[in-house]
């Protein structure tokens, strides 16, 4: 009961962060997968929300990926979405080793998703709903950034090792004292409208405590990521994927084709919204975990443990289109 940090060591010999919220004999686990550059923090609104939701008659599992946050910096070759979904696997494995699974994944968390029936094929049948904020299951390399190709190609190689670069030559004090580079990528890049100054400072702050592998070693990865194929491993289980109408990094046709990639999946557009969707639009992406939980409470939980878990949802407070 209650809110746990642990330490969980990884196949290669690093230690990740993990934070567990819950009872141990919760009838569902929810675990979030954090934005690349980010940390668990990421989904700090999701989590005060589904507390105040469900209490502790759920367990929610969130932890800081490897090269980010409180996780041991990796090296460049460990740096791949395949080893994010087998340290994901191993957090499955330690803290939630029985029942049925909610996955949400933002950004590189959602490239996680997508890899896990790659890597962890025997976790496939415990998986009751899907969430995908901000992702993509493949041709990142064709990404633009909202630029011309030629210029948004050159841009968008520049800047992982500009971020990188900066890492390694300053210290984190400096960057946190003249963050300019990281403060320009963040609402330049990463927020749509409206901007709020307090979630922006979140994202520049968890750039600059990441080091240089995370940005550069993670980006190589991440230009040839292709897993569309994979994806009907989750055909009919219970999914949405969310994409900000802004988003530069993760654009609407990314969304669309993990949509098209599932069986039964459901697409909504947040308009005006960028990359950042867990922060720009903190109660549409409640509001679907909330409706995905529920509904995989009632087909995985016993009649009882489904009564007590479904509650009342809100109604949501964001403005989305439904494209599928």
């Amino acid at each position: 009961m209650g809110t746990r940090a642990h330490r969980l060591a990884t196949h290669d010999g690093l230690s990740l962060h993990v934070t567990v919220r819950g009872r141990d004999d919760a009838p569902l686990t929810v675990l979030l997968a954090h934005c690349w550059t980010a940390d668990e923090a990421d989904w700090h609104y999701q989590v005060h929300d589904l507390l105040a939701q469900y209490g502790h008659d759920i367990r929610i599992v969130t932890w800081d990926h490897r090269g980010h946050g409180r996780s041991d910096p990796a090296p460049a070759d460990g740096c791949t979405i395949a080893d994010l979904a087998r340290d994901l696997g191993a957090v499955v494995d330690q803290f939630v080793p029985t029942g049925p699974l909610v996955l949400a994944g933002h950004s590189i968390g959602g490239m996680t998703i997508s890899a896990l029936p790659e890597e962890r094929p025997d976790l496939v049948g415990r998986v009751a709903g899907l969430l995908f904020v901000a992702t993509s299951c493949g041709r990142l390399h064709t990404v633009t950034l909202g630029f011309p190709e030629v210029l948004g190609k050159a841009m968008r190689n520049r800047i992982p090792f500009l971020l990188a670069t900066r890492a390694r030559t300053l210290t984190r004090r400096q960057r946190q004292r003249i963050p300019l580079i990281e403060r320009q990528v963040t609402r330049r890049f990463l927020f749509g409208e409206p901007k709020h100054q307090r979630d922006m400072n979140l994202v520049v702050d968890q750039i600059i405590n990441c080091p240089p592998a995370t940005m550069s070693a993670f980006y190589r990865n991440m230009m040839t990521h292709e897993r569309a194929a994979v994806l009907r491993a989750f055909d009919g289980v219970p999914t949405t994927v969310l994409v900000g109408s802004r988003d530069l990094l993760t654009p609407p046709p990314h969304a669309r084709r993990i949509a098209a990639s599932i069986s039964g999946a459901r697409m909504l557009v947040a308009p005006d919204a960028g990359h950042m969707l867990t922060l720009e639009r903190p109660h549409l992406v409640t509001d679907e975990l909330f409706a995905i939980i529920d509904r995989a409470a009632a087909s995985s939980a016993t009649p009882k443990a489904a009564e007590q878990l479904v509650r009342p949802g809100r109604a949501g407070t964001q403005a989305a289109s439904t494209l599928r």
